[in-house]
C-alpha cells in the first residue's frame, strides 16, 4: 500500500513541476514576444500547443540531465552532485563549459575557496598535470601510448565492428545470416 502512495505522490510532484514549468515558460515567451523589437511584424502570441510541446521538451531534457548528473556522482562514489559533475556534463558544449568554469572560479574567489575548478581526477588528469598540459609523468608508459593513440591499445574494440560490417556486406550480396537460409 505504501508503494502506491509513493507512486501517487511522485505523479503529483511531476504534474506540479510540469505545470510550474508550463507557467514560467509561458511567461518567458510572452515577455520575449512583447519586448521583441520586431514584434509588430512577427507572431505576437504563442499557442498553448506550442507551450505544451516546449514544456515537454524542456521537462524531458531536465530529466535526462538529472539522470546523467546522478550517474556521474554515483560513478565518483558520491551521493551528492558536485560542480565537477555539472562541468563534466557541459564538456561537449565549449561555450557553456567556459561560462560555467568562469562562474565557478568567480564564486570561489568571492568566497575565498582555494580549490581550483576540477578538470578531472582520473589517470588522464594526473597525466595532464597541474598546468593542464599533457605530460608522461604519472600515467606510465601505457598512458603515454593511450594518449598518442599508438601501440596495442589502438585497435582495441574494433574487431566486432569489422565483423558486423562484413556480415552486413554478406547480407547485401544475398547471403543470408546463417547456413540454413539458402
Amino acid at each position: 500500500m505504501a508503494s502506491r502512495d509513493d507512486q501517487e505522490d511522485a505523479a503529483l510532484r511531476e504534474e506540479r513541476l510540469k505545470s510550474t514549468l508550463w507557467f514560467h515558460l509561458g511567461q518567458y515567451i510572452d515577455t520575449s514576444l512583447l519586448s521583441s523589437p520586431s514584434s509588430s511584424t512577427s507572431v505576437s502570441n504563442a499557442t498553448p500547443q506550442f507551450i505544451a510541446a516546449l514544456t515537454e521538451l524542456v521537462y524531458t531534457h531536465i530529466a535526462s540531465t538529472s539522470r546523467d548528473l546522478e550517474a556521474f556522482a554515483a560513478h565518483a562514489g558520491r551521493r551528492q552532485i558536485s560542480t565537477a559533475d555539472v562541468l563534466l556534463l557541459a564538456r561537449r558544449n565549449e561555450g557553456l563549459e567556459a561560462l560555467l568554469r568562469g562562474f565557478v572560479e568567480q564564486w570561489r574567489a568571492e568566497r575565498g575557496v582555494d580549490a581550483p575548478v576540477a578538470a578531472g581526477r582520473g589517470r588522464a588528469a594526473r597525466a595532464r598535470g597541474s598546468d593542464g598540459e599533457d605530460n608522461d609523468e604519472g600515467a606510465g608508459a601505457a598512458g603515454a601510448v593511450r594518449r598518442r593513440g599508438g601501440g596495442a591499445a589502438r585497435g582495441r574494440g574494433r574487431g566486432r565492428a569489422r565483423g558486423m560490417a562484413a556480415a552486413a556486406a554478406g547480407r547485401a550480396r544475398g547471403r543470408g545470416r546463417g547456413r540454413g537460409a539458402g
